[in-house]
């Protein structure tokens, strides 16, 4: 047997260990993010009836468990889970609200702030999604829809609180 094949027999095994240890912590294949928005009546809105997503279910953040957790400083919210369909291999977009105003300013690009500014949804139709918003009055960013390829466009808009949403797929 060559060395080479010897050296990339080992680089398979171990690289097989390595992503069999990377991958051995986790019990999803999905990551849940929760949102704190301004207006959850208006949030659940654009998400429901502009882009489509499913409510899927709620659940209640309580004054102790908040304070305990360390997810809020003592203050109760309720948190609406939605999802792109009603399915348990779908992530959960967590709507949350405590009713305040952003203490910063809507970006209006990417670069405008540090931390999650945009999210992906690859759409098998662009077209009823673009007709909903439209009906909304959501305004269209940059000249989109853009083409990306032969089979696929792309939209640019933002949430009621300034997250930017990426729908990608065809018209």
């Amino acid at each position: 047997m060559s060395i080479y094949k010897c050296v990339k027999i080992t680089l398979l095994l171990f690289g097989c260990v390595f992503n069999s240890l990377a991958q051995s912590n986790f019990t999803s294949k999905t990551i849940g993010v929760g949102v704190v928005v301004a207006d959850l009546d208006r949030s659940l809105d654009f998400y429901v009836n502009g882009i489509g997503m499913v409510k899927t279910g709620s659940f209640t953040i309580n004054e102790d468990f908040g304070k305990r957790s360390g997810l809020t400083n003592g203050k109760a919210t309720n948190v609406t889970i939605l999802k792109l369909e009603n399915s348990p291999e779908a992530t959960d977009w967590k709507l949350m609200s405590f009713g305040s105003k952003p203490a910063h300013p809507k970006p209006k690009h990417i670069q405008d702030d540090t931390g999650m500014q945009y999210i992906t949804i690859q759409v098998k139709a662009l077209q009823p999604i673009i007709d909903r918003l439209r009906q909304m009055n959501v305004p269209f960013l940059g000249s989109t829809p853009t083409p990306l390829n032969d089979k696929a466009q792309f939209v640019f808009v933002q949430d009621p609180d300034g997250t930017f949403i990426e729908l990608i797929g065809p018209l």
